[in-house]
């Protein structure tokens, strides 16, 4: 008799595999980060790609965030005379939980797959292998330059993204919804604490180190040539986007308690 409980047993077998494998490629990503040799062109390169021209898809999302965010809580204040709570709110939310995941998930829909298609493509042309062969480590040249730039450039557009927002916010509230431009600003400044902006800016450097990682992860090990690039594209963004949410929960329970 076939075992009924034998393809769920594989099946998670198999996840527990990928879960060993992808630790134990992280763990190496992240140690080639800071063991020579260094790659600094390489670094700037990525970071101008990764963090530079990722800012106005990040900026605009921003603005309309804030302002449809300001919009639903002067909604849901009114029915309960509490729309003096808006900039309160506003800064809260993009500071600690809209500004680092909303930009994380764009950049991982924008580098994540890059990444992924550009490490798959140079695997299934041996580029990567020929690589080796000549004593270069592609940790070191390919994969640790991508995960230091987005490590630390995501934090700086979360920064530029939390400005936005907030006066994304502060145009809607004080244009449509008749707020005084200086008691609104002056309502956000003394309820935001160094806290919300600090976890904010963990929060980005931690998704920033995911998204590269996974891509290059899943660049990394495909194979079947186009077909198998597209599908390590694919896979990088959405595991990206699985991870940044699971984390991101992960985070800011750990914070609040």
């Amino acid at each position: 008799m076939i075992n009924p409980f034998a393809p769920i047993g594989r099946g998670l077998l198999e996840v527990l595999a990928e879960i060993g494998r992808f630790a134990a490629f992280a763990g190496r990503a992240a140690g080639s980060c800071f063991s020579p040799p260094l790659f600094a062109g390489q670094f700037g390169r990525q970071a101008m790609q990764i963090g530079y021209f990722s800012l106005p898809v990040i900026g605009l999302t921003a603005v309309f965030i804030g302002a449809a965010l300001a919009l639903n809580i002067y909604v849901g204040g009114a029915r309960f005379n509490a729309e003096s709570f808006v900039p309160n709110i506003v800064v809260l939310g993009i500071t600690r939980e809209l500004g680092p995941v909303l930009a994380g998930l764009m950049l991982a829909g924008r580098v994540s797959a890059g990444i992924a298609a550009e490490i798959g493509t140079m695997r299934v042309t041996e580029q990567i292998d020929a690589m080796t062969t000549l004593s270069t480590d592609p940790f070191r040249f390919l994969i640790a330059p991508r995960v230091l730039a987005a490590t630390l450039t995501l934090p700086l557009l979360v920064m530029v993204a939390d400005i936005i927002g907030v006066m994304g916010g502060y145009l809607v509230a004080v244009h449509s919804l008749g707020f005084n431009g200086a008691t609104y600003l002056r309502n956000t400044f003394d309820f935001l604490e160094s806290q919300d902006v600090i976890l904010g800016l963990v929060k980005a450097a931690v998704f920033g180190f995911i998204i590269a990682t996974v891509g290059a992860y899943q660049g990394y090990n495909s194979q079947g040539g186009a077909l198998g690039v597209g599908r390590a594209a694919t896979n990088a963004v959405v595991g990206a986007i699985v991870l940044i949410l699971a984390v991101n929960y992960v985070l800011t329970a750990f914070f609040v308690e």
